[in-house]
C-alpha cells in the first residue's frame, strides 16, 4: 500500500502537464487566430490607390539619358 500515493502523485503530475500544455497551446492558437483575423480585416478595409498608367518605353527618336 505504499505505492499508492506514489502511483497518485505521478498521475496527478502528469494530468496537470497534460492540461497546462494544453492551456498554452490552446492560448497561442488564440492569438494567432486573433492576428490572422486583424489581418484580414485589415485588408479588407484598405483602400486600393489609384493606379497609375504603366510607363511606356522610349518613343522613337528618344534618345537615352546618360
Amino acid at each position: 500500500m505504499d505505492w499508492v500515493p506514489v502511483v497518485f502523485l505521478a498521475f496527478k503530475i502528469s494530468v496537470f502537464g497534460i492540461c497546462m500544455f494544453l492551456a498554452i497551446k490552446w492560448h497561442y492558437d488564440q492569438g494567432r487566430k486573433a492576428r490572422a483575423e486583424s489581418e484580414k480585416l485589415r485588408a479588407s478595409y484598405a483602400q486600393p490607390e489609384a493606379a497609375e498608367p504603366a510607363a511606356a518605353g522610349p518613343e522613337a527618336g528618344d534618345k537615352p539619358r546618360p
